[in-house]
């Protein structure tokens, strides 16, 4: 397996996101994934599928501490008191004593330094090893960094090629954050893109796996979502192959100014 270090902390490269995935689908999708050989597993509050996730991790056989578990909090939840509150329920429903990273979900610009301070006092009493953020922009980040008490170890983000996150990878490396891929893939669009194909069948590789292995390159962490077992078999077999200089450049220029699929009436506005 390969990792993305940041701020001294090792991150699996390649993850399973679970969000949109429920009840036995989702135990059933974690325990294979684990048995595959992923060891980075993502879930969160708004997910409601946390109870399922650590059933998944206690059927696989695998150590829990040879997993790294993320989940995130809700916007909902960003008040001191309630984001404690709402993390150890979490926590309950994982059957865990802590999670390795705790995220705040979606920026709460209004409330950042009391909420920041609420997600570093979290990790002070032992509910999680690291804590970082998702879905922060680039003047977000240098806030967070700013106020928080603790070190950050990742921004959380949509990423995929059609999605220029430049500014935001660029942030994240001033700061030693790990910059976390989620909808890596496009959920699913990039499938029948030309591009794409052409340079998987000099690798002999899907386009989801061109994808991930382009992430990879960049020092990024992806945690690519399937219900498909199969599909857990292939988004981790990006281990023997490298993407040349030029093919790198022709994925990057898949970007669009209107690449976004994920995003939220009450998120600021992307930088």
């Amino acid at each position: 397996m390969q990792f993305v270090e940041a701020n001294g902390v090792k991150i699996p490269a390649i993850g399973l996101g679970t969000s949109e995935l429920r009840r036995r689908t989702c135990a059933r999708i974690v325990e294979q994934a684990l048995k595959l050989g992923y060891r980075h597993i993502d879930t969160a509050q708004a997910y409601d599928n946390e109870r399922e996730v650590g059933e998944g991790l206690r059927a696989s056989g695998v150590r829990r501490d040879d997993v790294f578990v993320t989940t995130k909090v809700w916007t909902t939840h960003f008040a001191p008191h309630e984001l404690e509150r709402s993390t150890k329920e979490s926590l309950v429903k994982l059957r865990m004593p802590e999670v390795d990273l705790l995220l705040l979900h979606w920026p709460n610009p209004q409330a950042l330094t009391e909420t920041m301070g609420a997600l570093a006092h979290a990790k002070q009493i032992g509910l999680a090893k690291h804590i970082g953020v998702s879905n922060f922009t680039v003047a977000l980040i240098e806030e967070a960094v700013k106020v928080c008490p603790e070190p950050l170890v990742c921004d959380q983000v949509e990423y995929h090629p059609y999605l220029d996150q430049t500014k935001v990878r660029e942030a994240c490396a001033r700061h030693h954050l790990a910059l976390v891929a989620y909808s890596p893939v496009a959920k699913g669009r990039i499938k029948n893109d030309q591009i794409l194909k052409e340079i998987g069948r000099a690798h002999g590789k899907t386009p989801a796996q061109i994808c991930l292995r382009w992430l990879m390159q960049q020092n990024v962490c992806a945690i690519p979502r399937t219900s498909r077992v199969e599909r857990l078999s292939e988004n981790i077999d990006v281990f023997d192959f490298t993407l040349s200089e030029a093919e790198m450049d022709q994925i990057f220029g898949l970007a669009s100014t209107n690449g976004r699929l994920t995003d939220f009436g009450f998120a600021p506005k992307w930088d």
